[in-house]
């Protein structure tokens, strides 16, 4: 396991790995922003919460069609599931090590583009634990859809046509607990509807990606 999460982790960040397109891409969403809007400090923080999700959210769909097919058209996919690791284990680790390269690195860098939005303070501490509980979600419903794409052609695509319901749960509340923030209300309830959505993703998605996988690849 460990060896496998060490090669996953090697192929994401080496170049034209996507590791670094994410991450490229939420910078750039979130500092356009304001030039969209115009600087008006009021309106900035209204709006920073779900700017900042919807980007994170999108980044991580970016990256998401190479989870699985490199492997596919070199073979490796096949010598993975023959190995004696079960499935289900090489489709978590495998979403582990995207979020490890796509969702850490955006929950690490947002409270440093929250500046550029006038995100209140209070909501800094929110932001983070939100981004730190609910990306692991995305990663891992995002396996779903790579798996059931896996093989066509412009797969990034229909990655997000059949990814982005799943993820609009995640998405409300975890906006909603760094709005709450925002606004002096208690953010915790939000925070903790995450968190349980984020247990059960976690808890079942390798099971779904795995049996999507074995029909791929019989």
């Amino acid at each position: 396991m460990r060896a496998l999460l060490a090669r996953e982790l090697t192929l994401a960040l080496r170049a034209g790995g996507g590791a670094a397109q994410g991450l490229v891409f939420f910078l750039i969403v979130v500092l356009l922003i304001p030039f969209g809007m115009g600087p008006e400090p009021e309106a900035l923080s209204r709006v920073a919460p779900g700017t900042l999700w919807i980007a994170a959210l999108l980044s991580c769909l970016m990256t998401l069609d190479r989870l699985f097919q490199t492997d596919f058209e070199d073979g490796s996919l096949d010598a993975l599931a023959l190995s004696p690791l079960p499935l289900e284990a090489i489709t978590a680790i495998k979403a582990l090590a995207h979020w490890l390269t796509t969702g850490l690195p955006l929950t690490i860098i947002a409270p440093l583009l929250a500046l550029t939005l006038n995100l209140p303070s209070a909501a800094y501490p929110w932001l983070i634990a939100s981004l730190a509980i609910g990306t692991p979600a995305l990663s891992f419903l995002g396996a779903i859809g790579a798996a059931l794409t896996l093989g066509l052609r412009r797969g990034g695509l229909l990655i997000g046509v059949l990814t982005l319901p799943l993820y609009i749960p995640t998405l409300i509340f975890g906006a909603r607990t760094v709005t709450a923030a925002a606004e002096a209300q208690a953010p915790l309830p939000a925070l903790a509807l995450t968190a349980a959505l984020t247990l059960a993703i976690l808890a079942l998605s390798p099971f779904a990606t795995a049996a999507i996988l074995r029909i791929q690849i019989r």
